[in-house]
C-alpha cells in the first residue's frame, strides 16, 4: 500500500531497501503502539514536510491524556545497531557499514519538529505542539552509548530497544486510548506559513547580519512593497508589484531589506528564486548558522501545492528565471495533469507577490519571466499592479556607461555596438591566450579581491573521475580546465556548484551562466565560444555549438566591476 501511494503521489519508484525499512521498522513501532494500549492512534508515514520535498518516517497524531488537545509525536526510525561520535562531534556520527558521517537523530527528529513548528499555522500558537523521538529499535544502550552525550529535549528523545518499556510509557504520556482521526486531519489540512515565532527570530538575524543602504528608487521600491502589503490587509485586496532593473541595480538587496522589515512586522513572507546556485548561497550567508532562517529561502516551483494567499508577501527574486509550469521529470504524473502555470502557482501564494526581474538575463527556453507577462496576468485577475524601475549601477564600479555599452554590444535593446573607450570606473582587457588571461586573473586573486574565469556551454560537462578529479573538458589548444562542480557536493578542494562563485577555490574552475548568473567579483575572465561570433559588425549566436540540452538564449552574467 504503501509503495503505491509513494508512486501515485510523489511519481517515483520505491527501493527494495526502502521497502525492507518499512517491513522491518513500521511493523516494530506499531505492534509497541497496539502494546501501549494506543491502537486508535494515526500514524501519518512518510509525511513531506511542506513546501519542501524532505519526508518524515512516522508523525503520531493523537489526544493529549492531560488536556485532550491534538497531541503530535515526530518519530524517526533508525534500523542502526551500532553508532558512534564521528570524530568527537556532537552532530555528526559514524554509523557501521555507512559511508561518510551521518546526522545525529536526535538533531535529526529536532529540526524536523521545528520546521513544522515554523510553517504549519495549527502548530503556531501552542506551547510544546509537537514532540520528537528517534527510535533505534535494533540498538542496544552499549552500542550508541555517544548518540546520549547530547543533551536530550522534548524535540529530540532517544530510544533503544532495551528502553522499549520507557518508550511505550513515553508515548502513553503523550497520547491517549482514543482515535487519533481528527487531530491527524486538522494536522493535514493546516495551513502552510511562516508562524510569527520565525518571523521575530528572522527579523534580529536579518537586521544583525544586514547592513544595507537603499538609495533613491531603491528606496522607492522598498516603500512601495511595504505600501502595498499595508493597503493589501486594509483593503482587503491582492496586488502585485513588478521590480526591474539591470544587473548590480540592487534588486537583491531590496528582496532583503524588505524580508527583514516584514518579518520584523510578523508578516508571514517568503524569499523564493527559479536558482539553485543563487538560493543555496542565499541559504548559506543570509541563513548562515541558521537552519529556521534557512527554510525562508525558496524555489519557484515549491509553490504547486500551497495555500492560496497563506502568506502576506512572497518575494521572488531573479523572476526572469520563472518557467512556463513547475513540472519537471520528478513530477508526479496525477500533478503534472493538473499542473498550471508557474506564474499562477506564485501569483495565488500570496496577497502580495513582489517580482524582481532583468528582462535580458534569461538563461533558458521556457523562462518567461517579464514584466508584458506578469502585467497582462495581473489585469486579468483585475489586480492592481505597480511597476518600479531600477536605473543605478552598484557594481561595474558603479558605470552605467559600462552597463549600456554591454547591452548595446549584445544588441539586447537594438542598440548598435561601439568601441569601448573606457570612463574610468571599469578596466576592460582583451586577452591574446586563455594562458594569458587565466596568469593575469591569478595575479589579481588574493584575501582582498576575487576573479573568477566563465565561459558559454559550449564543451562537453563529464562527471568526476572515480578518484574525485575534474575531466578539464573547457579546452582551448593546449590550454584545458575543468567546468565548475556539478552537483552541490564539493569534489576535491572544487566548491558545489552553488558556490563556485563565493568560495575561493572556485577560481581554476570555468564556470558557466547558470553558476554565475546573480553574483559578483572583483574580475571576471570571459571565454568567448564558437556559440558566439561576429559577423558584419554583429554578435550573432550559434546555437548548434552549444552543448547544453536545451538551446540556449542570449543570456549575460552578473557583471563585476572590472572585465578581463
Amino acid at each position: 500500500m504503501l509503495e503505491d501511494r509513494i508512486v501515485e503521489q510523489i511519481g517515483r519508484n520505491v527501493s527494495p531497501a526502502e521497502r525492507r525499512s518499512w517491513s522491518r521498522s513500521l511493523q516494530v513501532l506499531g505492534q509497541d503502539l497496539a502494546d501501549a494500549g494506543l491502537g486508535q492512534t494515526e500514524m501519518l508515514v512518510e509525511y513531506q514536510l511542506p513546501l519542501t520535498s524532505k519526508r518524515v518516517d512516522v508523525v503520531l497524531a493523537g489526544v493529549d491524556p492531560r488536556t485532550s488537545d491534538d497531541s503530535y509525536v515526530v518519530v524517526e526510525l533508525k534500523q542502526w545497531s551500532y553508532a558512534e561520535s564521528y570524530e568527537g562531534s556532537d552532530t555528526l556520527v559514524a554509523v557501521e557499514h555507512a559511508h561518510g558521517p551521518r546526522l545525529h537523530p536526535g538533531v535529526q527528529v529536532e529540526q524536523y519538529c521545528e520546521y513544522l513548528t515554523d510553517f504549519l499555522g495549527i502548530l503556531a500558537d501552542q506551547r510544546n505542539p509537537v514532540r520528537g523521538v528517534a527510535y533505534l529499535h535494533n540498538a542496544t544502550d552499549r552500542d550508541v552509548s555517544d548518540l546520549f552525550d547530547r543533551r536530550a529535549t522534548e524535540q529530540s528523545r532517544i530510544f533503544t530497544k532495551q528502553r522499549r518499556g520507557q518508550f511505550l510509557d513515553y508515548l502513553r504520556t503523550h497520547l491517549a486510548p482514543a482515535s487519533g482521526a481528527g487531530a491527524a486531519d486538522r494536522f493535514l489540512t493546516s495551513s502552510v506559513r511562516p508562524s510569527r515565532h520565525l518571523l521575530r527570530y528572522a527579523a534580529q538575524e536579518l537586521k544583525d547580519r544586514s547592513h544595507f543602504t537603499l538609495l533613491d528608487q531603491q528606496r522607492v521600491a522598498y516603500e512601495l512593497v511595504l505600501h502595498a502589503v499595508e493597503r493589501a490587509r486594509s483593503a482587503d485586496r491582492k496586488s502585485v508589484v513588478v521590480v526591474k532593473g539591470g544587473p548590480g541595480s540592487g534588486k537583491s538587496v531590496i528582496a532583503l531589506s524588505v524580508l527583514g522589515e516584514l518579518a520584523r512586522q510578523n508578516r508571514s513572507v517568503m524569499h523564493a528564486t527559479g536558482s539553485r546556485s543563487f538560493t543555496q548561497t542565499l541559504r548559506r550567508y543570509a541563513g548562515r548558522g541558521s537552519t529556521r532562517l534557512k527554510n525562508l529561502f525558496g524555489y519557484f516551483n515549491s509553490f504547486m501545492s500551497a495555500e492560496r494567499n497563506g502568506l502576506d508577501v512572497l518575494i521572488c527574486d531573479e523572476a526572469h528565471r520563472i518557467r512556463e509550469t513547475s513540472v519537471n521529470r520528478f513530477t508526479p504524473k496525477a500533478k503534472r495533469e493538473k499542473a498550471r502555470p508557474q506564474i499562477d502557482e506564485l501569483v495565488a501564494a500570496a496577497r502580495v507577490p513582489v517580482f524582481l526581474l532583468d528582462e535580458h538575463q534569461v538563461v533558458k527556453p521556457g523562462e518567461l519571466g517579464n514584466v508584458e507577462v506578469i502585467s497582462t496576468y495581473a489585469r486579468q485577475l483585475d489586480l492592481e499592479i505597480e511597476v518600479v524601475s531600477l536605473h543605478s549601477q552598484f557594481r561595474c564600479g558603479g558605470s552605467e556607461t559600462y552597463e549600456r555599452w554591454v547591452v548595446d554590444l549584445l544588441g539586447l535593446d537594438g542598440g548598435e555596438p561601439s568601441v569601448w573607450t573606457g570612463d574610468g570606473r571599469v578596466d576592460l582587457r582583451l586577452a591574446e591566450s586563455p594562458e594569458e588571461m587565466e596568469a593575469f586573473l591569478a595575479g589579481k586573486q588574493g584575501s582582498d579581491v576575487n576573479a573568477r574565469m566563465s565561459a558559454g556551454y559550449c564543451w562537453p560537462w563529464s562527471d568526476p573521475r572515480p578518484d574525485d578529479s575534474l575531466v578539464p573538458d573547457v579546452q582551448l589548444g593546449n590550454w584545458s580546465r575543468p567546468w565548475n562542480v556539478k552537483s552541490d557536493r564539493s569534489v576535491g578542494d572544487a566548491p558545489g556548484s552553488a558556490f563556485w562563485a563565493t568560495d575561493p577555490n572556485g577560481f581554476g574552475q570555468v564556470g558557466c551562466v547558470y553558476t554565475a548568473q546573480g553574483f559578483e567579483y572583483d574580475w571576471s575572465g570571459v571565454i568567448i565560444g564558437p556559440d558566439l561570433v561576429a559577423r558584419d559588425g554583429q554578435l550573432v549566436t550559434r546555437r548548434e555549438e552549444s552543448k547544453t540540452p536545451l538551446s540556449a538564449v542570449a543570456s549575460r552574467s552578473a557583471t563585476p566591476k572590472r572585465i578581463c
